[in-house]
């Protein structure tokens, strides 16, 4: 019975080392894993809601909706789709789908291969590579690159964050997965947070007053130019009166001109 006992002891605690966050992940569903990370420093991963353990150093698999930061550490993801992520440290992640990576902080830099689909989402934005199209007899295809996209996304301390395409062009969309920018080899783009966050809208261009300064410029109910156009009617009619009173005085009493009310 001591023996059984043992081996037992012996078995949990290496499913605890080795196949712990598999059976993380096929606990909750999720089955094969996206890739393997391999670490540097403090890294850890979150099993449930708020409790988190560290990540082995030499290998350790990641599913789909884990978590993992960085703390004091480095990380490097190698996706089962040949993509290869860098991750810093201070940084948070975590793969809410097979091919989209989300950045809640910190920073990363990306290799995406030519055969592979890789999407970075932070705030309500999100960067993936560019799509060259070729015009045929029946639709539009699309022409892979035969070179590794390489870039980087760093989320700042007040919010903002930098977007590099150090190889091959990236798109930027919004939420609605509207493009918003492209960048070629060697672009950066800074993003303000409230672009980041989208919680409000940005003014791109404006023509003609806004509602709201029209309505700083009335008086009475009145815009400015109503008052301008009041007072020259006022200046002509009075003028109109000037002048005929002065010709009704020197033409004496039949030939004057009465203005009535």
């Amino acid at each position: 019975m001591k023996k059984i006992f043992v081996y037992f002891l012996c078995l949990s605690f290496l499913l605890m080392l080795n196949g712990f966050p598999r059976l993380v992940a096929e606990a909750r569903g999720e089955g094969t894993p996206l890739g393997e990370i391999v670490s540097k420093g403090e890294v850890k991963f979150e099993a449930k809601e708020n409790v988190w353990k560290d990540v082995e150093s030499s290998y350790f698999p990641i599913f789909k909706g884990m978590k993992i930061k960085t703390e004091k550490g480095l990380a490097v993801i190698a996706h089962s789709n040949g993509s290869q992520i860098e991750v810093g440290s201070h940084s948070l992640i975590s793969f809410d789908q097979y091919n989209r990576l989300n950045l809640i902080r910190g920073d990363i830099e990306f290799r995406i291969s030519p055969t592979s689909e890789t999407y970075f989402a932070f705030g309500n934005l999100s960067l993936m590579k560019s799509k060259s199209f070729q015009a045929t007899k029946a639709l539009s295809v699309a022409i892979p690159d035969d070179k590794e996209t390489i870039g980087s996304i760093s989320i700042h301390s007040n919010g903002s964050v930098t977007v590099k395409s150090l190889q091959g062009r990236l798109s930027l969309l919004n939420q609605d997965h509207v493009v918003l920018a492209e960048l070629s080899t060697k672009d950066s783009l800074t993003l303000p947070s409230v672009t980041v966050k989208g919680n409000a809208p940005v003014m791109i261009a404006q023509v003609g007053e806004t509602k709201a300064s029209e309505e700083k410029e009335k008086f009475l109910g009145i815009s400015t130019w109503g008052w301008v156009g009041i007072a020259a009617a006022t200046v002509g009619i009075a003028g109109i009166a000037i002048a005929a009173g002065g010709g009704g005085g020197g033409g004496g009493g039949g030939g004057g001109i009465i203005c009535r009310p």
